[in-house]
């Protein structure tokens, strides 16, 4: 058997879990609620002459920011600790498999499963609005391209959780961590920027400092991508003016993404290494 075979049979019995488990259906059920809500509250919007997909797409990078590095961390924080904990991970690493394509092969079956709730939930809320407001083609392209940077958000937040995963002896402490992580990224690291500016008189960290801090952070560099790109959002959130005022390409936010994915693996890689269970 190959190494990338064995990489898509672990991927496949990580699905398998995630779908045991019910993650697959309470993380679609849920994206897709909340879509469906925030994209027909936005059809006020229409009077602004912006499209109802547009609109939808504009408040749905804002909600992204939240739920999906909730879920990533919620169905990763235990894919190495829980296995250790039971016992199992033992047995999982006595197999003819390295430690780099087990933890790669987690890593990608729960990232399918990110995958297949986001383009449920996306395709589900859109088709809704097309039907009930007709079709919107620029919106259209904003919903595709927040569903695919919405990937690589999960994607960088999956690697994270299952960085705390390796690092952590207990799941019960993997879970502490990760809930910890969420909230730093997504609430306290905006609130000190947000004091950050409060207390700058001068205007240096503002005009200099605080455009790099903002993309630094995946969830902000995830929003800040997305609302570049929608020319009416204007309305729907305060961050659009930040997206088109950056002193370089929105475009680069990507870029720390992508650092995001590659260090979180790379940092889970070297831990997974030194796992003895």
């Amino acid at each position: 058997m190959s190494p990338f075979t064995k990489l898509l049979a672990v991927a496949s019995i990580e699905f398998r879990v995630a779908l045991r488990n019910r993650w697959l259906i309470l993380a679609t059920g849920v994206m897709t609620l909340f879509s469906l809500a925030l994209t027909f509250s936005g059809a006020g919007g229409l009077e602004l002459k912006a499209g109802i997909l547009t609109l939808a797409a504009a408040s749905l990078a804002t909600l992204s920011v939240y739920l999906i590095p909730l879920i990533a961390l919620l169905i990763s924080y235990d894919s190495i600790a829980g296995e250790v904990e039971r016992g199992t991970m033992a047995l999982v690493l006595a197999t003819p498999i390295s430690r780099g394509a087990l933890l790669a092969g987690k890593a990608l079956g729960l990232i399918a499963v990110l995958a297949i709730a986001i383009a449920a939930s996306l395709t589900i809320s859109s088709a809704a609005a097309i039907f009930a407001y007709g079709m919107d083609m620029s919106g259209l392209a904003a919903i595709v391209r927040l569903g695919l940077t919405g990937l690589l958000l999960g994607a960088v937040f999956v690697a994270i959780g299952m960085m705390i995963s390796v690092a952590s002896p207990r799941a019960g402490q993997a879970a502490a961590v990760a809930i910890g992580v969420w909230l730093v990224a997504t609430v306290l690291y905006d609130l000190a920027l947000l004091a950050g500016i409060l207390a700058d008189k001068e205007g240096v960290f503002t005009k200099a400092l605080f455009p790099y801090f903002v993309t630094a952070n995946p969830g902000d560099a995830f929003r800040i991508f997305n609302l570049a790109g929608l020319e009416n959002a204007a309305p729907v959130s305060g961050l659009d003016g930040i997206a088109n005022t950056l002193p370089f390409s929105a475009t680069y936010a990507l870029v720390g993404l992508f650092a995001w994915l590659v260090a979180a693996l790379a940092a889970g890689y070297f831990q997974i290494r030194r796992l003895t269970p």
